[in-house]
């Protein structure tokens, strides 16, 4: 049975954190992620700026007694399994955190236990905090993915690795991936859900959704990916239900074939400029979550919104396994191209835009 949304077309929309910064004062230093109090205060006015610019299309609340969230659902970061793992983080003011490879000599995790890193301590007393002050907590951490973390920790010698070291590098990624597990295991005790922070949209489904990031999968042939990256997808997807992927490349129809082999795939968040329709033949009972391209919306009027939008919608087909995001706009973007958008979106769900 294949992962269909509650509604039809399901959109949202993540902004930059230059735009945060320059429209709502907001600044992303430590505190921002880790302060309880902060955390609280920070994701409560996000929401409310939300719902004052485009509440009517079901963005935001009005930011006050919703239980708190652990992570910036807000914000496109994926950073603390990183610096948990070796890799040195830094806060911005206007930005994401920006992780600087740590470029290990060889092929092994650090000796000590990432979960008893500094990294990990300060999130998990902020957590327990919280839980303690407000009774629930909700929300979650992106939490990267198995070659994008390598990449992180490795550097770009990761791409060699798998011809150099084949053998040295399948157990890089097995450690690698025994740590997710435990990451995203701890934080779904605790609130529910893995992935709202990849990806918002996967709240438009009545079950949490385990996405896993496969952003530099761009920079990786199909026969790496199915010698050292398919067994993951494939454990996970039998034992993680309902199981997706994050790919934010241009190019995701190049796995095509190689996501069809997979035991399940539930939801398929995929990148600008990828082949919906040819996609869509590969994987029929997918959910298709298509980004728009944060820079080229910018630039694009109404009329090519809608085009857009139409165009494809047209592609994916059923409403029901087809949604809209756009992630990473920053402040360049006017408020009413976004309204644009979500009312394209709205008009497919009424039937005044059609897909075609």
């Amino acid at each position: 049975m294949s992962l269909r949304s509650t509604i039809p077309y399901p959109v949202d929309i993540v902004l930059h954190p230059d735009w945060w910064h320059d429209r709502e004062g907001l600044s992303f230093d430590e505190d921002f992620f880790y302060h309880p109090a902060r955390r609280v205060e920070a994701e409560a006015a996000m929401e409310k700026a939300l719902y004052e610019r485009w509440g009517r299309w079901g963005l935001g609340s009005d930011g006050e007694g919703a239980a708190p969230q652990v992570g910036a659902v807000h914000l496109a970061a994926g950073f603390m399994v990183s610096e948990m793992l070796g890799c040195k983080v830094d806060y911005l003011e206007s930005g994401p955190p920006l992780v600087h490879a740590a470029e290990i000599d060889r092929l092994a995790l650090p000796d000590s236990d990432p979960f008893g890193t500094p990294a990990f301590k300060r999130f998990e007393s902020m957590v327990e905090k919280l839980e303690t002050t407000h009774g629930t907590i909700r929300g979650d951490v992106n939490w990267g993915g198995v070659l994008n973390i390598a990449l992180d920790i490795r550097g770009q010698s990761i791409f060699t690795d798998v011809y150099d070291e084949p053998e040295a590098t399948a157990a890089f990624f097995d450690g690698i991936s025994r740590t997710l597990e435990k990451f995203t295991a701890g934080i779904s005790a605790k609130t529910g859900s893995t992935s709202v922070s990849v990806n918002r949209i996967v709240r438009a489904f009545d079950r949490p959704v385990f996405l896993h990031s496969e952003c530099s999968h761009t920079m990786v042939s199909e026969a790496v990916y199915d010698e050292f990256l398919f067994n993951y997808d494939a454990a996970w997807s039998r034992s993680r239900e309902p199981f997706g992927i994050h790919y934010c490349g241009a190019d995701p129809h190049r796995f095509a074939s190689a996501f069809a082999r997979l035991p399940r795939l539930d939801f398929l968040d995929l990148g600008w400029g990828g082949d919906v329709a040819l996609l869509r033949k590969a994987l029929p009972d997918t959910f298709f979550s298509i980004r728009l391209s944060p820079t080229e919306i910018s630039s694009m009027d109404e009329a090519s919104i809608r085009s857009t939008v139409a165009r494809l919608a047209a592609d994916s087909g059923d409403p029901m396994l087809t949604g809209f995001c756009c992630v990473n706009m920053d402040r360049s973007v006017k408020d009413e191209t976004i309204a644009a958008l979500l009312q394209a979106v709205a008009d497919l769900r009424s039937g005044t835009l059609s897909a075609n």
